[in-house]
């Protein structure tokens, strides 16, 4: 399938990347609360400043859409739309075989295990005129790429090296080529470990682990879960938590039916103080879920979410 040029609307993508509100006050300088990876598995988010971001070129807007996987169609299926970076035309099939990994990743991990069919999967063959990121393998390199993609994000900052940031408005102009796009992941082509979240997460193309990244923001995306992580706020004093895996109730009464169960995650279901971006005040369903730390399995709560959201957009399902 190849698309000549952007027919399909532009996704909204907004500038807080992080998929929660931005925790804390307001901050003296606009900034974008961004998930960062580490590559022991932790998560944690860090403030950068917003950058002011280029749309590309309608008459630039061309690449083919390949499908990895079609089988049905896009308001009856979730849609995960990969775009690449820094992958030049002769690289195309480093990339594919990147996307072809990700996807194998992601989709070993439950539930999309057990709901792999449901899912359709599309590579957009974003082609750049440099091979590589910025600020790899180090600070100050520069690539010529599409997407603008590159470590250190918009700060010198040492927290900042793994995140890998991308144009999120290019990157979702491209993701709209496909013929529905519940979540768009940016592929770098560079094997340094590295990720971010958001409306368009990233992930490195040619690190095993990166993966992962996707795993959790399809957490996000598709069952509504928040992260279970508590950095980097202290104590929380607002509502209870729309999200299903966060609440005040120290007795975990939002999932009573799920108490003293033994998780997917290796854990026993109870009430674990620390999460949502605050150690205190908030509580989780499980010591470590993969919303907490990458590799980890879904919890009991948050699998069950995510089967809900299939069963709720996927006919078949109901």
């Amino acid at each position: 399938m190849r698309v000549s040029r952007l027919t399909l609307p532009v996704l909204a993508v907004a500038l807080v990347v992080a998929t929660a509100p931005a925790p804390g006050g307001a901050a003296e300088s606009p900034v974008e609360w961004r998930e960062v990876f580490s590559p022991d598995g932790t998560i944690t988010q860090v403030a950068v400043p917003v950058a002011v971001e280029a749309r590309a070129a309608l008459s630039e807007v061309a690449a083919e859409v390949v499908p990895i996987q079609q089988t049905g169609a896009a308001d009856q299926r979730y849609d995960l739309v990969f775009v690449g970076d820094g992958y030049t035309s002769s690289e195309l099939d480093t990339y594919h075989a990147h996307v072809i990994g990700k996807w194998d990743e992601l989709s070993a991990v439950e539930p999309f295990k057990s709901y792999k069919q449901y899912f359709n999967v599309w590579q957009v063959d974003v082609v750049s005129d440099e091979s590589g990121v910025d600020n790899d393998p180090s600070l100050g390199s520069a690539r010529d790429t599409a997407l603008d993609m590159g470590f250190w994000c918009q700060g010198r900052d040492v927290n900042t090296e793994r995140l890998l940031c991308v144009n999120q408005t290019k990157a979702a102009q491209f993701g709209a080529l496909a013929p529905g796009a519940d979540q768009v992941i940016a592929l770098g082509n560079t094997a340094k470990y590295g990720g971010a979240g958001g409306a368009v997460a990233t992930a490195s193309g040619a690190n095993a682990q990166a993966g992962q990244i996707a795993v959790h923001e399809l957490g996000h995306s598709i069952g509504g879960l928040a992260d279970e992580y508590d950095y980097p706020y202290d104590r929380y004093t607002g509502s209870d938590p729309v999200e299903p895996n966060a609440t005040t109730d120290p007795t975990g009464g939002k999932w009573s039916h799920y108490l003293g169960q033994t998780s997917p995650d290796g854990g026993t279901v109870g009430a674990y103080e620390g999460s949502r971006y605050h150690r205190y005040g908030l509580y989780r369903p499980t010591e470590n879920s993969i919303m907490r730390t990458l590799g980890r399995e879904f919890n009991l709560v948050g699998r069950d979410a995510m089967i809900n959201a299939f069963k709720a957009k996927i006919p078949e399902l109901r």
